[in-house]
């Protein structure tokens, strides 16, 4: 079965500014502020979505952008070789409103890790969870407060987030596995 294209760079464009504008609605504004990705391509999210806000309220945020791979509790058991990549938080998150960003949310087992982690470096105000794409099929009680689109998705099919920065477009693809073949 081909690929479906969900949306394109254009439609991520409109996603990212829509949510930037419902951070602030929420927030009343950028004060206290601060953005923190995922790595990899929730970092790159946060990245864009600070320069959203920044366009909309003329204030640059802090922008920093974490890895989560020694905190899966998956980490030994899915990895043979765990490539850590570097966390990035130049600036204190203590009483600070977290926007954490992700590009898809599943299980909700990545963005556990993500709040563990951050908890190690301080204790913000509040932490907000900000997604591309909401695919469902949750295992832990997580749900994210700024969501681009809800995609509801089966078991057999991944969501596949291209980014210029890493992957070379921008698109949203959801693709589905034939039997046998590895997730």
């Amino acid at each position: 079965m081909p690929d479906t294209k969900i949306m394109d760079a254009k439609g991520i464009a409109r996603s990212i500014d829509r949510i930037a504008y419902e951070v602030l609605e929420h927030n009343r504004g950028a004060k206290d502020m601060v953005i923190i990705g995922i790595r990899t391509r929730g970092a790159i999210i946060a990245e864009r979505l600070a320069g959203a806000i920044e366009r909309i309220e003329k204030v640059a945020l802090p922008v920093g952008a974490i890895d989560i791979t020694m905190y899966r509790d998956d980490v030994w058991i899915r990895l043979d070789q765990p490539v850590i990549q570097k966390t990035d938080l130049m600036f204190s998150i203590d009483d600070k409103i977290v926007i954490l960003v992700d590009d898809v949310l599943y299980t909700g087992r990545t963005v556990r890790a993500a709040l563990n982690e951050l908890s190690d470096y301080g204790r913000p105000r509040c932490i907000q969870l900000a997604v591309l794409v909401d695919r469902g099929h949750r295992e832990l009680p997580i749900r994210a407060d700024y969501v681009a689109i809800d995609l509801q998705t089966y078991q057999n099919e991944n969501v596949i987030v291209n980014l210029k920065e890493q992957d070379g477009k921008d698109s949203v693809v959801l693709q589905q596995f034939q039997e046998g073949t590895p997730r």
